[in-house]
């Protein structure tokens, strides 16, 4: 297994982060979500990338599973159940980001963007990276 060094951190960006002002949570005041997460995290190098990627796995897979309990057991949850699971999606991936110079906001543009991109070519269906 590779391991990554403050240098790897340090050229994908990692401890530079951007100051933009979030509207998403009062608390956050001009900190944005990237900035807000990396408070929380609590492992570091490459620790941390198998952390964060085992927690957005993980995260994923309650989503999945209460999806999957609605329709074979017709079990109910409430939207907030739902979307606090999803909150542990997007923390993670924000941490993700973070560990390689995105934050929150860019990998929303990129994502946009990229969608964007497979509309105006008609291929939002399909298969394939670099459709």
């Amino acid at each position: 297994m590779s391991h990554i060094s403050d240098g790897d951190l340090d050229a994908w960006g990692y401890y530079e982060g951007e100051a933009n002002p979030s509207t998403l949570h009062p608390s956050l005041g001009s900190i944005n979500y990237s900035k807000w997460v990396e408070g929380k995290i609590l492992t570091e190098g490459n620790d941390r990338l198998v952390e964060n990627t085992l927690g957005l796995v993980g995260e994923a897979g309650e989503v999945a599973e209460k999806i999957k309990k609605l329709i074979r057991d017709n079990s109910r949850f409430t939207p907030d159940d739902i979307a606090k699971e999803l909150g542990d999606v997007v923390f993670y991936s924000a941490a993700l980001g973070n560990i390689f110079g995105h934050t929150l906001e860019s990998i929303i543009k990129l994502n946009m963007d990229k969608l964007d991109g497979r509309e105006a070519r008609g291929t939002l269906k399909g298969s394939g990276d670099d459709r």
